[in-house]
């Protein structure tokens, strides 16, 4: 429960922080990014250890395809972030409403978008499926990677942190960069209409890109130092156990010659007698 708890929060407030800013900077392309960013690696610093620090849908379906979670905690996560992203999403829509406008929807809650409803830099709904399959892709890609060797645990939540920010640099201005369902969802259901007409986009996209990351990242280790590493350790303990299986079978000698010898003398001094 713990696990789930700690997922709720860590949505809550990735949401609250990276849509709020978003939302009141007009999407700025460096405070959104960083927004986002940081609040990953202070999130991955805190919450890591009890849940790994998922906070996105796309992350825990490639963990789950990658086979590092169960079904049962990949389900529970994800109803976890959802609800926390909901809840990140509400306080943000409270917060907003006591502004001098106090219309959260003026705001858009950050929602992602794309064609008319996107307005300036319109992309279309292919062109945006594309973005995301790719910008989720990169992103789980390097989560997939640096949380693989146990030796990168500190630097992990800095190495995701910046990933995520690298892709909201390029994302920010064609969808708003979602690469998170919970990230997507939860806005697109407070602003209603064609929000959430658009959603199944930043659902789908970043679930297809995490797919991708998994797949890869199965391929890449099949040649990787990982596979060696593990390779190594597999033909030490082959080594030991040969060695044990060897001094065994002297010891076993050893006891056989002892009690042999010791058979040859009582015959010997039976004969004598």
């Amino acid at each position: 429960m713990k696990k789930y708890l700690c997922e709720f929060l860590g949505t809550c407030v990735l949401v609250l922080f990276g849509c709020g800013v978003a939302a009141l900077t007009n999407a700025d392309i460096v405070a959104t990014s960083l927004a986002f960013g940081l609040s990953i690696v202070a999130l991955a610093y805190t919450i890591g250890n009890v849940s790994g620090c998922h906070v996105n849908p796309a992350v825990s379906f490639a963990m789950w395809v990658d086979k590092r979670i169960s079904t049962k905690d990949f389900v529970g996560y994800v109803i976890a972030q959802v609800l926390g992203a909901v809840a990140g999403s509400g306080i943000l829509a409270l917060i907003l409403n006591s502004t001098v406008t106090g219309d959260y929807k003026s705001f858009g809650l950050a929602a992602n978008t794309f064609g008319e409803l996107a307005g300036g830099n319109s992309i279309t709904m292919l062109g945006a499926l594309i973005v995301e399959i790719v910008l989720t892709f990169v992103f789980v890609l390097a989560v997939l990677g640096v949380t693989r060797d146990k030796k990168k645990d500190s630097v992990a939540p800095i190495v995701i942190g910046l990933t995520l920010v690298l892709v909201h640099l390029l994302g920010i201005h064609l969808t708003g960069t979602s690469v998170n369902p919970a990230r997507s969802l939860a806005p697109a259901l407070f602003m209603g209409g064609e929000y959430l007409e658009q959603a199944w986009v930043f659902i789908v996209g970043p679930l297809v890109g995490a797919a991708f990351a998994a797949l890869a990242i199965f391929f890449i280790d099949l040649e990787g130092p990982i596979v060696i590493e593990s390779a190594k350790e597999e033909m030490e303990i082959v080594v030991e156990d040969a060695k044990e299986e060897k001094k065994k079978n002297q010891n076993t000698n050893t006891t056989k010659k002892k009690t042999t010898r010791k058979t040859n003398t009582t015959a010997r001094t039976r004969k004598k007698n």
